[in-house]
């Protein structure tokens, strides 16, 4: 007789159970539930229970996101369900983060990513660029750093960005025949990586982790910061880092001449900007609203309407019929992953800020040298960006890193007299700014995902960026932001 099938379906699911128990999924669980209980036990007699219930429920969420053994968006709204059946704070403020701007302006950004994608627009923009410049190393690094910059402008959404320049890229590379693992390779992909993480840097619409903190600032202090004056306030960062990238990577992979030209790719890049043809009527509607927002974002100042205004206004004319130039079918189907994340850390953000824990942890955290070096603003300013920079190794979640560091950072700030603006500004800068690990940037995943680069490629390249962009943070605080009043 052979084996019962009700038995071996019962062995395979105890396997199954078994094989959970000891798996990646089920340790991130384990610890999201020790820390839980280790908050709520080990915290001073001075947090009292909402706030202690609070700390550990932004604890266990913050471990959930970083090792992800569930979908972020399942994790958000664990999150929400735990802040409403303990009772932490008031419901309207639970469900806040999700009535805020900041959402909007990410529910239209990423829209507004899907209707530029149903026309030629963005792929004619990488091609032309390709053929202007693609014909040796130098021009193609040049090129696959520029790229991204051009369409942080009108495409809110670093991973698109990266998600749109990378099979190109990798087309490039097969065509001139680069090797794996070759000098050229690395170089090229990890330009598409640091490429687009700086392009997040002087465009606030270009990074949640921008729009995140101008929001957690705005409700913690009451001060907010335009689309404008983050473009201001970033504008020499920006500037700087993408020479200094260009500089690096060429540096760091130095290339014989017979692998440095490659003329043919950038004439079979003509021949493919030449195939778009002349720019039709979808385009020209499509280019004409890019510049309508943009305009609107960038005279934020007189106008007053919130960023997210100006970003349903263009989703609305990019799917109206005869006005438009994308179905609305299609401009619908986004990522409510990111959705669900960002209004869970905006509404956890709230709930901190309502239960009194962002208040207890910044005195708790208040010792004596940290209110010393907070009260020298350019001390601030760089012991920010360090920490920051080291917290964000284990914590790879941008927008986790923002609404777990702001907080903290803010209380600690008003303890010491020092403006948060400027505090806030530095913290969101670093968190944008991940390159040693792959986990620290959506960019690296991307490019790291391809299977063309390995984790060790950015270890070097990476701590480098990491340097450079700190050391050009604290020469423009001194300079610039200090001319503009920041400082």
């Amino acid at each position: 007789m052979g084996v019962p099938k009700v038995h071996i379906n019962e062995t395979a699911r105890e396997k199954g159970i078994v094989r959970f128990l000891f798996s990646k999924k089920a340790m991130g669980f384990l610890l999201a539930i020790l820390l839980f209980v280790g908050m709520y036990v080990g915290l001073p007699e001075s947090f009292h229970q909402s706030a202690r219930l609070m700390i550990g429920i932004v604890s266990s969420a913050i471990v959930l996101w970083a090792l992800e053994p569930i979908p972020l968006g399942l994790t958000s709204i664990l999150t929400i369900i735990f802040m409403l059946i303990f009772n932490v704070v008031p419901t309207d403020v639970v469900y806040s983060g999700f009535a805020s701007p900041a959402v909007f302006l990410i529910i239209a950004g990423m829209m507004l990513a899907r209707a530029v994608n149903e026309t030629p627009l963005a792929k004619r923009i990488t091609y032309f660029v390709l053929a202007r410049w693609g014909g040796n190393a130098k021009g193609l690094l040049a090129s696959i750093l520029v790229i991204p910059q051009i369409q942080a402008f009108f495409i809110p959404a670093v991973a698109v960005r990266t998600a749109l320049i990378l099979p190109i890229v990798v087309n490039v590379l097969d065509m001139i025949k680069a090797k794996p693992e070759s000098d050229l390779r690395k170089m090229i992909m990890l330009g598409v990586a640091f490429g687009s993480t700086v392009s997040g840097t002087a465009v606030m619409t270009a990074a949640i982790g921008n729009i995140l903190a101008v929001e957690l600032l705005n409700e913690f202090t009451g001060i907010t910061i335009t689309y404008f004056q983050w473009f201001l306030y970033a504008l020499p960062i920006w500037l700087i880092l993408i020479p200094a990238v260009w500089i690096l990577l060429m540096k760091l992979f130095p290339l014989k001449k017979e692998e440095a030209d490659f003329p043919e790719v950038q004439k079979q890049m003509k021949e493919r900007a030449k195939d778009f043809g002349k720019m039709d009527s979808r385009e020209k509607r499509c280019l004409i609203i890019l510049v309508f927002i943009v305009g609107l974002w960038m005279t934020e100042p007189l106008h007053g309407l919130h960023p997210s205004i100006p970003a349903l206004i263009g989703v609305a004319l990019m799917a109206l019929p005869a006005i438009g130039c994308a179905s609305w079918s299609n401009v619908v189907k986004i990522n409510f992953d990111t959705v669900l994340m960002l209004g869970a850390t905006l509404s956890i953000g709230y709930a901190l800020n309502e239960s009194g824990a962002t208040l207890l942890l910044g005195e708790s955290l208040s010792a004596g040298w940290i209110i010393s070096l907070m009260a020298n603003p350019i001390i601030a300013v760089i012991f920010i960006l360090c920490i920051t920079q080291i917290f964000h190794l284990a914590m790879s979640n941008v927008s986790t890193a923002v609404v777990a560091l702001v907080p903290i950072y803010i209380g600690l700030a008003n303890q010491a007299g020092t403006d948060p603006l400027v505090i806030v500004f530095s913290a969101a800068l670093a968190c944008l700014h991940g390159y040693i690990l792959v986990v620290e940037a959506m960019p690296n995943v991307l490019v790291h995902s391809t299977g063309q680069i390995k984790q060790q490629t950015f270890l070097l390249p990476g701590f480098y960026m990491t340097v450079i962009m700190t050391a050009v943070t604290v020469i423009v605080a001194l300079t610039w932001w200090q001319w503009l009043g920041l400082l």
